[in-house]
């Protein structure tokens, strides 16, 4: 017999050569498998982790795999992949599927767990590169189905691998059913081809800081938690009884019978169904306690634990100088329930409305904490409470006293307003929320019918919908009429400037009507202040509206003329404004138009215009271009500026 030729490195050396070379598609294949949670960066090192660790199972195997490797299959190709290419894919499959599995009992992976050192990436996030519309819906999907679909679709759509191949490859890779998994895979919508789009490659990455202000956070808390525990080790080290009977705090050990009775489900506060009936107070405070899952003790119990200490895969959001801090005692359960798809609880601790949501499919992470002032709330600003806001829109929980609902389209004055169906808890059917369209060509609102007066309500991203109303700021009321709808129609889509600001109502004023120069018709100036539950950081616009001069004619949306934050104008201690624009009418001459309200005796314009008007309308010739100082006398001789 011929004597056997010694091993050689270079068998061990190919397919780690090969994988160098590969290395790109077999981190992409990784990373379309694995979970989206907890973060893109951490799903982005654990595919490259699955690749490296498939290189060492190929170097382990020996000569059965260190043949080169050779391309993978594209769609369309008959021949075969080879064996040692196939080999390191499923290694990726496996380890993808199994990292994506629960820990449950009797479960064992059949991977090892990850490095928990190797790769790392001290002090950046690693991430891909934001893909288009056409890779985020197809994220999305691959998101909703389950990981052994997204190996499916992944095998077929990037290794170009058919039906009965993908079946062995996830049933080597311990599968239950890859048929069922096959199926799934081709309920997705979304082109394959995406795939090898640059937003699922692993490989080409773009560096971000992480979170630097919490970062700064956690360190200074490990400084003081480390000082704390020093503390506490020389004091228990004192002779004697160590911090003694008679101290002024307990040790951080030591228990809070107030905290845990906010916590406990079984002091929850709950209002009869009748209550508002006799209450003294129609607010929040005489809400009843609703929904199907009121009796919930685990359910509350989960809530209440999170509101108390959220953890970090916990969504919390709350309005501006909203605290976010534990219950101060026993809150009040408003509701709790199952609405759209998730299980929702609502609280109210007389300062806030607390809003915890789950997910109800079995297994599905992202609970949410959302936080929202009510204080000072009366009937008409506790009307409604937002209990859902999902992909098909926003559920609202109405009060027990309001008796319809009705949905407004403020930008459609003259069509009259659709009944909005609720269940017996008063939860009503979704609706497309205003804020998060991507224009303006509607605006949904609210009205509550309630005993003797009709409120409209709008959705501005909060938990708490803002109030609508019409009039002057010492005497604003509901919206009512033709004319102060057709007003609100030119007035909604500015709505958005205010959204996300813990806003509790919005009132829009008339405060001037002048006539356009030219016999064009006339204009409107208005005053839109919203107002924030708060106190501070109130907002107000002032609006220029031109009008028609003939009937039939389409009134122009409004346009800004001025703005201020935190400013008392067009409120009930300073019920005054001033603005003015450049205009130019349809013959193409140039005006520096300006409109006072009733305080105002006469105007002035200086700077690149020049000119005094007697009243509180001021209409002179201008050029394109020209920037004028506006100011205004009052009755009184004082002088005032514009809004600003």
């Amino acid at each position: 017999m011929r004597p056997q030729p010694e091993p050689s490195s270079a068998g061990a050396e190919r397919p780690g050569a090969a994988l160098v070379e590969h290395y790109p598609r077999l981190v992409r294949l990784g990373y379309l498998i694995l979970p989206q949670a907890p973060d893109r960066d951490r799903r982005v090192l654990t595919a490259h982790a699955l690749a490296q660790r498939s290189l060492q199972a190929a170097l382990r195997a020996g000569p059965a795999h260190d043949g080169v490797l050779s391309p993978p299959r594209r769609p369309g190709r008959s021949a075969p992949a080879d064996p040692g290419y196939a080999y390191v894919r499923s290694r990726v499959v496996r380890g993808a599927l199994a990292a994506g599995r629960g820990a449950g009992p009797g479960h064992r992976p059949r991977l090892r767990p990850l490095p928990p050192l190797l790769p790392l990436a001290w002090g950046l996030r690693l991430l891909p590169h934001a893909g288009g519309a056409g890779q985020l819906a197809l994220e999305q999907e691959l998101s909703e189905v389950s990981r052994a679909a997204r190996a499916a679709f992944a095998l077929r759509g990037l290794e170009g691998l058919a039906d009965g191949e993908i079946r062995r490859e996830l049933a080597d890779a311990g599968v239950a059913d890859p048929h069922a998994a096959l199926t799934e895979a081709d309920g997705v919508a979304s082109p394959a081809a995406l795939l090898a789009s640059p937003g699922f490659d692993a490989c080409s990455l773009q560096a971000r800081p992480p979170d630097l202000p919490r970062r700064r956070r956690y360190a200074r808390a490990g400084l003081v938690a480390l000082a704390a525990l020093l503390v506490c080790g020389a004091l228990l080290g004192l002779p004697g009884d160590g911090w003694g009977h008679s101290a002024p705090a307990a040790p951080p050990y030591a228990r809070d019978p107030a905290a845990e009775k906010a916590l406990d489900p079984a002091a929850l506060l709950r209002v009869p169904a009748d209550f508002w009936r006799r209450s003294a107070r129609t607010d929040f405070t005489a809400w009843p306690t609703r929904g199907d899952r009121a009796d919930d003790t685990a359910l509350l119990r989960r809530a209440l634990a999170v509101w108390a200490r959220p953890g970090e895969g916990v969504r919390t959001s709350a309005t501006p100088r909203t605290p976010e801090g534990p219950p101060m005692g026993p809150p009040q359960l408003l509701y709790a329930g199952e609405v759209g798809a998730s299980r929702v609880v609502l609280f109210h601790d007389g300062l806030r409305v607390v809003r915890y949501a789950e997910p109800r499919a079995a297994g599905a992470a992202g609970a949410a904490l959302d936080f929202a002032r009510v204080d000072g709330a009366d009937a008409a600003a506790s009307g409604a409470l937002v209990v859902d806001r999902g992909r098909d829109g926003v559920r609202y929980l109405t009060a027990p006293w309001v008796r319809g609902v009705r949905v407004r389209d403020l930008l459609a004055p003259d069509r009259a307003p659709r009944a909005l169906h609720r269940t017996a808890d008063g939860v009503t059917d979704a609706l497309p929320s205003p804020v998060s369209a991507s224009g303006c060509t509607s605006w949904s609102a609210l009205e509550l019918a309630g005993p003797g007066a009709v409120r409209l309500v709008t959705d501005l991203g909060e938990l708490a919908p803002a109030r609508l109303t019409s009039g002057a700021p010492a005497h604003p009321h509901d919206v009512s009429g033709r004319a102060e709808h057709a007003s609100w129609a030119r007035t909604a889509c500015l709505l958005a400037a205010v959204s996300s600001h813990g806003v509790r109502s919005v009132n829009s004023w008339v405060y001037a009507r002048q006539p356009l120069p030219e016999g064009t018709g006339t204009a409107e100036w208005l005053c839109t202040r919203a107002e924030t539950w708060r106190g501070t950081g109130s907002r107000v616009l002032a609006v220029f509206q031109p009008l028609p001069a003939g009937p039939g004619g389409t009134p122009p949306p409004g346009a800004v003329a001025a703005r201020a934050e935190d400013s008392p104008a067009c409120g009930t201690r300073t019920p005054r404004a001033l603005a003015g624009v450049l205009w130019k009418s349809p013959t193409g001459r140039w005006y520096v138009l300006a409109g006072g309200s009733e305080q105002f005796a006469s105007l002035t314009a200086s700077g690149g215009v020049s000119a005094r008007a007697r009243g509180r309308l001021l209409a002179v010739p201008a050029r394109a271009g020209d920037r004028a100082r506006l100011d205004g006398e009052l009755a009184d001789g004082s002088r005032v500026g514009v809004l600003r």
